[in-house]
């Protein structure tokens, strides 16, 4: 084991009523002191079965400008297809600590694939207040089964049917931010790898915490991704930075949450935003969420796409592998 799981930690804490000073954040992170209170705010809440194309489009694009987050309805996925997704997921953080071991990734690896706790490196030496299980579940030649656990025993018929589900909707959401920013309904998915793109799902496990005013489940940060969509449980803890403030997000039962991620933003040349967000935790319910980040291949280079810049509107980003970016990114390297 690298280091002691936050579940584990969480039981001691609770017991004791206050939380292991690595997790305190400094004053300007802490959720007490720097969240905007009074009222939870709703993201774009989109129709994604909405006939009308031009409509969806509209909404979709402007929601990616101005927010860089939103949440779908109506998207295609069945309701009991996620909810088995939610319980397999559940049922593996269930299970007794040296089960979920068997998962773990090895210090040295360079994949983030895996069972695990630190993901990329914190500054002031900080702790975040989560677990997580990563594991790719799209192409098939991207599967490694090693990271998929075999409890509960329907875990793997539960990923391989949400994967199935996903991928009309990750295509149907390329198609349309495509077409609203003037491009061909392929053009974007095209930019990002095609049919080589990553599905990589990370289920987020953030127990109970004595003092949530305190910590934070994930810290801020922008996702690296093409796109992500998430599902979570019941227990809010979402959190955007928007208007110089950070809000709570209210989402809703059944619904898709949508991040652009920092590949979609180089590629629009920042017309669409990826939007910084975090997690805050809970004192009495686990929160968890399953996000899936849709990531180009690692060798694929991205950068402004020639039809989105211009004289007057220049390169605002550099043009590099995405290995690379993602090197820079998870070892806090300029970009």
């Amino acid at each position: 084991m690298d280091m002691e799981r936050v579940q584990a930690i969480s039981m001691s804490s609770m017991t004791e009523g206050c939380v292991p000073p690595e997790f305190i954040r400094s004053e300007k992170e802490q959720p007490a002191i720097t969240t905007l209170h009074g009222y939870d705010h709703q993201i774009p809440t989109i129709d994604f079965g909405d006939p009308d194309e031009v409509n969806l489009t509209r909404l979709i694009a402007e929601a990616s400008r101005e927010w860089g987050m939103f949440q779908i309805l109506n998207h295609g996925i069945p309701v009991h297809v996620i909810n088995n997704l939610q319980k397999v997921g559940e049922g593996f953080f269930d299970l007794p600590q040296e089960e979920k071991e068997v998962y773990a990734k090895s210090p040295d690896s360079k994949s983030v694939e895996g069972y695990g706790t630190r993901l990329q490196k914190e500054e002031e030496g900080k702790k975040a207040w989560v677990d997580h299980l990563f594991h790719r579940i799209w192409p098939p030649s991207a599967i490694n089964y090693r990271f998929w656990p075999k409890n509960p025993p329907s875990y793997r018929d539960a990923n391989e049917e949400y994967a199935k589900c996903l991928r009309g909707v990750a295509d149907k959401l390329l198609s349309v931010l495509s077409k609203g920013l003037g491009l061909g309904e392929n053009e974007l998915k095209e930019s990002v790898g095609g049919d080589e793109l990553s599905y990589l799902l990370k289920i987020n496990y953030y127990p109970p915490c004595p003092r949530p005013d305190l910590v934070l489940g994930v810290v801020a940060h922008t996702d690296m991704s093409a796109i992500t969509i998430l599902v979570p449980n019941q227990v809010q803890g979402l959190q955007l930075f928007k208007d110089n403030h950070w809000l709570n997000v209210k989402y809703i039962p059944n619904a898709l949450i949508i991040h652009i991620g920092d590949q979609l933003e180089i590629l629009s040349n920042g017309k669409y935003k990826s939007t910084l967000h975090r997690t805050t935790v809970n004192k009495e319910m686990t929160r968890m969420s399953w996000p899936v980040f849709l990531e180009p291949p690692p060798d694929l280079v991205i950068g402004p796409l020639p039809k989105l810049i211009s004289e007057d509107d220049p390169p605002k980003y550099k043009t590099k592998k995405y290995c690379d970016y993602v090197f820079c990114k998870l070892n806090k390297i300029p970009q």
